[in-house]
């Protein structure tokens, strides 16, 4: 169901990978909404993804950017303007990558090298993409900027690994900017912490279906969906969260309150 809640509203939303990524449906939901949008991401997350696809379906169109290069972000913020015509209202960073992972790395065996890259990717980019936009005087009055989390930056899980670190920094680059970003310019900056979700980055950590599933017992709500998760952003972007800002706002059916449930209790029982 559409409420308009984004008409006339225009933005740019990193990471659209498949359709089993949040911010593919985040900007599916947007385009119903109302809104109208740049997608972007990096060129090789373009081969290996669907994005021309999710462009077609929505009427927008792609600029490819490195989120870790300042060339690449200026051009890309002056080009989205643009294009769509005026300031943005809203961004969605939804960019993650950790080689460690990848490469099998742990945590207590990382290869310096590739956490500097991650992390360069992972969190830093969020800072660079903050900046771009505040130095270009690219977002309106009221607009919105929200960056995809989870509660590994709070507490431990093993085979996060570096990721947890990353998703601590962008949480930290999220409160400091969003204070600047509020007092100077109006524009509100959130990091939303999210259910684990089968999306192609999620499903590369190990052990990922045995930890969706404890999270879903965890959970009184159950596991939040990447589309459910589309909905909550959709809600951050329209004109009804104006005084939200600088917040980690948690997303996962109740999970990060839960000490334990009945259903942990009874497995181990």
């Amino acid at each position: 169901m559409s409420y308009n809640l984004l008409k006339g509203k225009k933005g740019i939303i990193f990471g659209a990978l498949d359709e089993n990524s949040i911010a593919w449906k985040t900007a599916e939901r947007i385009h119903e909404e109302g809104g109208t949008f740049v997608l972007t991401n990096a060129p090789v997350a373009m081969r290996l993804g669907q994005i021309k696809q999710l462009a077609e379906k929505t009427g927008s169109e792609i600029i490819p950017a490195d989120a870790t290069s300042e060339e690449d972000l200026a051009n890309l913020v002056s080009q989205s303007m643009e294009i769509l015509g005026g300031k943005i209202d809203f961004v969605l960073h939804a960019i993650g990558m950790s080689i460690n992972v990848r490469k099998g790395r742990s945590y207590t065996d990382e290869k310096y090298d590739f956490t500097t890259k991650g992390w360069d990717v992972s969190a830093l980019s969020f800072h660079k993409v903050l900046q771009s936009l505040y130095k270009a005087d690219a977002m309106n009055d009221w607009g919105s900027i929200v960056a995809l989390t989870y509660m590994a930056a709070q507490r431990v899980f093993p085979d996060y690994n570096d990721m947890a670190d990353n998703k601590a920094y962008l949480e930290s680059v999220a409160r400091s900017f969003g204070y600047f970003f509020g007092k100077e310019k109006n524009v509100r900056v959130n990091t939303i912490s999210q259910s684990p979700t089968p999306t192609t980055a999620g499903q590369g950590v190990k052990g990922f279906d045995g930890f969706i599933n404890y999270a879903e017992k965890m959970s009184p709500l159950g596991n939040a969906t990447a589309l459910e998760c589309a909905d909550y952003t959709v809600t951050l972007f329209s004109d009804l969260t104006k005084k939200v800002t600088m917040q980690n706002l948690f997303h996962d059916g109740g999970f990060s309150n839960t000490g334990v449930s009945k259903e942990v209790i009874e497995q181990f029982s």
